[in-house]
């Protein structure tokens, strides 16, 4: 396979799940024996990248603390605290970061009780801010509820229609998570009609908007996937989904849904065997609509620290196969990112195409 050529561009990193030892044991998949369940803080995080100089920031994504059905909000709050000392500067002992760490934060998506309903969700907004202070605050761009381990009919319910449309006015997005891999069709199905009852009588200011997390999960373990119905299933929500009203894809958390083995080749032949699936979403939603996402240290699993770098190259093939000029590249890495979550702005990183000779 041809390599790619050396377009440098800004990246923003939008799925990125940050977390203290201290905090491990309050996750709902917190088990001794994961790998997870150690400290993954900025120190971390800076490791796995390898800090590169055009890496701007990333946004911080909820990491599923427990919540007791939605009903008990301290350990959800505890984690706004955390990021809050990121933000600001002010790292407890041992807990992997400094005073100066806070400025690649660009963005922050809590965990939210989006299925209580709007009224329930005003409430909970207003702990949020109050735990954050006015400078995390302003950084919280959108929240996030679980709906892949959720009952069927979660997100249709009223009420969890009701708590998107109050997001919507209030101008927070929504990220997405579904797991077809797991759950199956009905969680593509059900997400289509969430998006429309979501948007449905509502003005175009006011309509929420999705982001979808890692593809929505497919199973990347199919061999034939011109005559797989799970496949063909996939392919079809991918298409109607990116007809939706503001909605945009996260390239991202390929790794959780491929045999191990497969994780473990080089980046080339991961790309050909999980091409089929990418071509889809770049067709589906082009690249003003997706945004690349790490889903560190989710990603680590079965690869440890190379994991970041091997998902970067891999999309960098993507974007080389695809035919991506460093305009559309940088909406990719970057720019799509900055308008669907509205991120503060940053020094403008100059676009360089390295393989042309008048640059």
């Amino acid at each position: 396979m041809a390599s790619s050529p050396a377009v440098s561009v800004p990246i923003i990193d939008t799925h990125v799940h940050l977390y203290p030892q201290s905090e491990v044991e309050t996750h709902q998949w917190y088990a001794e024996d994961n790998p997870l369940a150690k400290q993954h803080s900025i120190q971390e995080y800076q490791t796995a990248t390898g800090a590169p100089g055009n890496l701007q920031g990333y946004v911080a994504i909820e990491v599923d603390r427990k919540n007791d059905n939605a009903k008990d909000w301290t350990l959800p709050l505890q984690e706004i605290a955390w990021l809050r000392r990121i933000v600001t500067g002010q790292p407890k002992p041992g807990e992997g970061h400094t005073a100066d760490d806070g400025r690649d934060c660009l963005g922050i998506v809590p965990w939210a009780p989006v299925v209580l309903g709007s009224a329930e969700l005003e409430k909970y907004l207003a702990a949020v801010e109050k735990e954050a202070g006015l400078e995390t605050w302003a950084k919280v761009k959108g929240f996030r509820y679980l709906l892949q381990d959720k009952p069927k009919g979660t997100a249709l319910s009223d009420d969890f229609i009701d708590g998107l449309k109050l997001l919507g006015r209030k101008k927070f997005v929504f990220d997405l998570g579904v797991d077809q891999h797991k759950r199956g069709r009905i969680q593509l199905e059900e997400a289509v009609e969430m998006i429309d009852r979501a948007h449905e009588g509502v003005d175009e200011e006011d309509k929420v908007v999705f982001i979808l997390n890692h593809l929505c999960k497919p199973d990347l373990t199919i061999v034939n996937v011109q005559t797989d119905p799970s496949y063909i299933a996939w392919r079809t929500a991918m298409f109607t989904l990116s007809k939706c009203d503001r909605t945009y894809m996260k390239l991202s958390g390929c790794f959780s849904e491929m045999p191990e083995f497969l994780r473990a080749r080089p980046a080339e032949e991961i790309l050909s065997a999980i091409l089929p699936w990418l071509a889809v979403v770049i067709a589906a939603f082009g690249p003003e609509r997706i945004m690349f996402g790490s889903d560190w240290p989710v990603c680590t699993l079965g690869l440890g620290d190379e994991a970041w770098k091997k998902w970067r190259r891999v999309v960098e093939m993507t974007c080389h196969m695809a035919g991506l000029g460093p305009e559309a590249q940088t909406r990719l890495w970057a720019e799509t990112a900055r308008e669907a979550y509205k991120l503060d702005s940053r020094p403008v990183y100059k676009v360089v195409d390295l393989t042309r000779s008048d640059e």
